[in-house]
């Protein structure tokens, strides 16, 4: 199967190849996102000498008689016969004198539980061969706080890591190469169910239809991915009824620490930050704060960033039941799919818009490069009217609103004065607006509006950088 995306973390980890220092390497991110892969990928576009080894949740000895088993056959050695695992990684880091070579301790937090000290036998081999030894160590693992804790003060491998990779959900243009044959509107649809995560990805079927595809994978009966998320979670979290509970608030709508705390029906404050901690750290929940006010807790929120996660709590979790006793397309008829389209694709909408006017951000096609982009929270007390605008961003001269319309109708100059003069009647610092549309636009051009359509955001940014395309031009808004 192709590979696809990552770009920018292979070049950072062929670069430390190509070098002839010893280097070590920590990747680490949740189950699901591709570390294995991208890890296997680089191993491919290189000629050194690799051994992947994935470590195994059973004794020191088990480990050391499979990672001599590979070792044997990359070396093209009679078997080797070792007794323990530092030993086996002495002979290897001395091998590296010669010849560069890399080494993939792959789930690495269940090597360190059944080898004592494994974290300080690491240490003094990067130590005692820093000068000699060509070793490319990678230590890989889905264990986040584990795998981080390698990299804190108190930890033996401290200062000893030369590149970490924590690696995240791909964003939408990287998730739409898994499934290039929809249309753009599908792609949208698609990534506001499996979201960034590859391996969901790569089980979406082009010969399906989005809702076929969603039904067989996730809305039906023993689907593929119907207990991957309570099985993710409990892997995690020892008490998953809490989870469970924060994750149902969540998906309803509430984000604030009052709301979530009263409607979740966990026990005590002190539970749910513990709990919403951790769903911070697995990269499953992020906490939002308004660019104007950033410092402010009382509006901060909550909400889930995990794409199927939300879809599971939205229109699964709560409705297993009768799921399981319903026709498959009857259930999704009744509970999923109006509410789907009117509410959930166009949210999902406006965090893609989100995301490429970050990688326009990124590759220099903005007319003033952004500084912050996020909610805008605003309190009118004229109007006595408060609220929050969710896509704006902060450069040099000020503030750009934008709105995402997900809709089956073109953007008309009704709509973009109506929406102009929200921001205006408000008094709020907007020197610039840009309109996102699903189905195009039906207006004027004017030299305070960005507009983009949907098809845009599908083309790659790289190739239009600096450029005079029409389409480089919009986004900058010349």
């Amino acid at each position: 199967m192709k590979f696809h995306g990552r770009e920018r973390q292979k070049k950072q980890i062929h670069k430390l190849f190509q070098s002839e220092r010893q280097e070590t390497i920590l990747i680490y991110g949740r189950r699901r996102i591709g570390k294995s892969e991208l890890i296997k990928q680089c191993l491919k576009e290189t000629k050194i000498r690799s051994i992947y080894f994935e470590c195994k949740q059973t004794s020191e000895l088990n480990n050391v008689e499979s990672l001599a088993e590979i070792v044997s056959e990359r070396f093209a050695y009679p078997q080797l016969a070792y007794k323990g695992m530092e030993a086996l990684l002495k002979f290897l880091y001395e091998k590296a004198w010669d010849e560069k070579v890399i080494l993939v301790l792959d789930e690495y937090p269940y090597l360190r539980e059944n080898v004592k000290e494994m974290d300080s036998i690491l240490q003094a081999l990067i130590d005692g061969n820093r000068d000699a030894s060509g070793m490319k160590l990678i230590l890989c693992g889905s264990y986040v706080d584990t795998m981080k804790g390698l990299l804190s003060g108190q930890n033996p491998l401290f200062g000893r890591v030369d590149l970490t990779i924590d690696l995240k959900p791909m964003d939408y243009f990287e998730s739409a190469l898994f499934y290039t044959e929809f249309s753009d509107e599908d792609k949208v649809r698609l990534y506001s169910v499996f979201g960034g995560v590859p391996y969901y990805n790569r089980l979406i079927d082009s010969g399906e239809t989005v809702r076929e595809n969603i039904m067989r994978l996730i809305a039906s009966p023993g689907a593929r991915l119907e207990n991957e998320v309570s099985m993710y979670l409990s892997s995690e979290i020892s008490r998953i009824t809490n989870a469970n509970e924060v994750f149902e608030t969540l998906a309803k709508g509430f984000s604030r620490y009052k709301e979530i705390l009263d409607q979740s029906h966990v026990s005590s404050g002190p539970t749910l930050v513990d709990v919403l901690d951790k769903l911070i750290r697995m990269d499953v929940v992020k906490k939002e704060a308004p660019i104007n006010d950033e410092n402010n807790r009382k509006k901060a929120g909550y909400v889930i960033s995990d794409n199927l996660s939300l879809f599971y709590y939205k229109y699964i979790f709560g409705n297993i039941s009768r799921m399981n006793i319903m026709d498959t397309e009857d259930f999704c008829r009744r509970y999923i799919w109006d509410d789907f389209e009117i509410k959930h694709v166009p949210r999902a909408f406006e965090e893609i818009c989100r995301q490429y006017l970050i990688r326009c951000n990124r590759a220099g096609m903005l007319e003033e490069p952004f500084e912050k982009i996020g909610k805008y929270y605003y309190d009118d007390q004229t109007n006595r009217k408060n609220g929050e605008f969710d896509i704006v961003t902060l450069d040099a001269r000020g503030y750009i609103f934008y709105e995402a319309k997900f809709r089956k109708e073109p953007v008309t100059d009704g709509m973009i004065r109506e929406e102009m003069e929200q921001v205006r009647s408000a008094g709020l610092p907007c020197y610039k607006f840009g309109f996102f549309s699903r189905s195009g636009f039906r207006c004027a051009k004017r030299e305070d509006t960005v507009l983009i359509e949907l098809g845009e955001l599908y083309q790659d940014v790289r190739g239009r950088h600096n450029g005079g395309t029409e389409t480089g031009q919009a986004v900058s808004g010349t």
